[in-house]
């Protein structure tokens, strides 16, 4: 899992609340056996109309917005079932950081096992970054996980809070595969002890 420390980006709004994880990945997709090639079909039924074509009045379609890497959403983010497509889908799409009020608990789980940053902040400063975004497009936000700082060009500087164990995970680019070799000596050593090798 690639490390996240600090990253600077576009932030593309998405003013919806309760966007749920049918919306992020629809249904039909499920049936892919790869982690990879799911951003193409990230938002899908939003994303293109019946014809298969964009739709030019989808966030995500508009010009000023291609390659952001920040998602400012609403409240209850990530919402529905407990399907993990969805994260994978919003990292291969290229996203580093999803913005909201709240997040479904799993879904903020399993974003931070698919290595990009979920950040949970007031629905009074998740409005002020609405109002920025429109004020300063394009408009740039700069994350430091380290510090725990949020900032823009524009004087803003807000901190958030992460659960230190994900925070140290995702700085180091550790997945559950990646904690589990940090013992791979002792795991040997165990295994050569009870004669598994």
């Amino acid at each position: 899992m690639k490390a996240f420390v600090n990253h600077s980006g576009l932030v593309v709004p998405m003013d919806r609340g309760d966007v749920n994880t049918d919306d992020i990945i629809p249904k039909q997709f499920l049936k892919r056996i790869e982690r990879s090639g799911f951003g193409k079909y990230l938002f899908f039924d939003w994303r293109y109309l019946d014809d298969g074509s964009d739709n030019p009045n989808f966030e995500l379609n508009k010009p000023e917005y291609k390659n952001a890497t920040i998602l400012l959403a609403r409240c209850n983010f990530g919402c529905g079932s407990s399907r993990e497509h969805a994260p994978w889908a919003i990292d291969d799409y290229g996203f580093r950081v999803v913005l909201a009020s709240g997040f479904a608990d799993i879904f903020y789980n399993n974003s931070f096992k698919n290595g990009y940053l979920p950040i949970r902040l007031s629905e009074e400063q998740i409005e002020e970054l609405f109002q920025r975004e429109a004020k300063f497009k394009p408009y740039t936000l700069h994350i430091d996980l380290e510090k725990c700082l949020l900032s823009d060009d524009h004087g803003l500087s807000v901190t958030f809070e992460i659960d230190p164990f994900r925070r140290h995970c995702l700085l180091n680019g550790l997945d559950d595969i990646g904690l589990t070799l940090q013992h791979e000596a002792d795991i040997f050593a165990y295994e050569k002890a009870n004669g598994v090798v």
